[in-house]
């Protein structure tokens, strides 16, 4: 979800830093750079190791939530390619699945922003749904399970380090999207393939054109 469909990462990061504020400790937003994708309780919990700050979870994270909804307002929108892209899967019969690390709060305060139809996603799964986050590999199988697939015949699309390594420790394949990370940063960490973002996806892909990759 986050840097795939919403660029939600400077918001929830301006979130942070305000919740850290209120507790009398002030942080940057790049602090938080090195945990995006891992879920809220690592991306505040591992600036707060470094800074030797003791968190009150979850009510710090709940708060961090509360301001992030308020930031969003009128704010948030979906990334370039969302509907098509979502449109081009549905034309092709493949069944979609959100899966992201954080907490089913933040979760559907950004799906209520995108405008997509209710049933666009036959899984939504979300941080509190399993145990280990990325980079295990732990809520790609979840979603694909959901979804009556292997996930080996699933593709994973992700913009954070951890999550294409959790889309390959999970037998997927994956395409890295630079919203968060650079392409060559992506390719090392396993992704199959780098784009910008929905709108700049490589033929073939999805099995609506030629490709030099087949999932098949």
């Amino acid at each position: 979800m986050d840097g795939v469909l919403v660029e939600s990462e400077p918001f929830i990061a301006g979130a942070a830093v305000a919740m850290f504020a209120e507790k009398g400790v002030a942080v940057h937003a790049k602090e938080f750079r090195p945990f995006i994708g891992m879920g809220e309780d690592r991306f505040l919990g591992g600036v707060a190791e470094a800074r030797g700050v003791s968190l009150d979870m979850p009510a710090d994270k709940v708060r961090t939530y509360e301001i992030y909804l308020d930031l969003i307002r009128g704010r948030l929108e979906p990334l370039p390619g969302v509907a098509a892209f979502v449109g081009r899967c549905r034309d092709r019969g493949l069944r979609l699945a959100v899966a992201s690390s954080a907490d089913r709060m933040k979760v559907e305060g950004n799906l209520g922003v995108l405008g997509l139809p209710p049933g666009t996603f036959e899984a939504v799964v979300v941080g509190e749904d399993i145990v280990r986050k990325k980079p295990a590999p732990d809520i790609f199988q979840e979603a694909a399970r959901r979804l009556g697939l292997d996930p080996a015949s699933c593709l994973v699309v992700e913009d954070a380090v951890s999550g294409v390594q959790a889309a390959k420790a999970a037998g997927s394949l994956c395409l890295g999207l630079t919203t968060s990370f650079a392409a060559d940063v992506l390719t090392a960490a396993g992704a199959d393939w780098t784009a910008e973002d929905l709108a700049s996806v490589p033929p073939g892909i999805i099995g609506d054109g030629p490709s030099s990759a087949d999932s098949d």
